[in-house]
């Protein structure tokens, strides 16, 4: 009974854990008693599981991180005007009924003007954002993507670093953002989480403040 009751317990974040006082080292042990086939990993067990990157990779990109959209003028709209990316370019597919919006940290000046440049360019960027758009998904009240952080828990979150976590959610409050941690929210500070209008959650960090975690 213990044991089921623990199994429960840990099935929420570190963050929720924090109004319970549970440090990550209690969290971890009490994820380990929960379950028995759970275990952690040592730092051994870590570098006896990762290789070496092969040779023929070394020309390899994270180039993108798709995303399907119910609202496409709101989600173009949050993207650019709230988190500053720009709109890199579109691929419309209208037998198929979807459309495709990169978007990416670029400079205007960077973004080539003729189309077959501008596609070859768009691929050889790292950390895009490619956001689906199925024709209808806007006119219905009740569609809904799932965002990963409700169960059952999935995908979790792109990350964003920002000069200043706490400047950068001030203004996100200003602009009426919806929040999923504040910065000083938990016992991870200052770090912050924002939601995108489908519900996927954004995370705000800097890396001088990460030293300290």
């Amino acid at each position: 009974m213990l044991k089921s009751a623990l199994a429960r317990l840990c099935q929420v974040s570190r963050s929720q854990l924090s109004r319970y006082n549970y440090s990550p080292t209690r969290y971890n042990s009490c994820r380990l008693f929960a379950n028995d086939k759970m275990s952690s990993l040592t730092e051994a067990d870590i570098k006896a599981a990762c290789s070496e990157p092969d040779p023929s990779t070394k020309d390899f990109i994270n180039q993108q991180t798709m995303y399907r959209i119910k609202d496409p003028k709101k989600s173009l709209d949050f993207y650019t005007r709230v988190v500053g990316m720009r709109l890199l370019h579109t691929f419309d597919f209208p037998d198929m009924k979807f459309s495709l919006f990169f978007l990416g940290f670029c400079k205007k000046e960077d973004i080539p003007e003729n189309k077959d440049e501008r596609i070859k360019w768009l691929f050889t960027q790292k950390a895009c954002l490619e956001l689906t758009y199925n024709y209808g998904t806007e006119n219905d009240a009740d569609f809904k993507y799932h965002n990963g952080n409700t169960e059952p828990k999935g995908y979790g979150h792109i990350g964003l670093a920002v000069p200043d976590v706490y400047a950068a959610c001030k203004r996100f409050e200003e602009l009426g953002i919806e929040f999923a941690k504040k910065p000083d929210d938990g016992k991870v500070t200052p770090l912050g989480f924002i939601k995108d209008p489908d519900g996927y959650w954004i995370e705000l960090i800097n890396a001088d403040t990460m030293l300290k975690l």
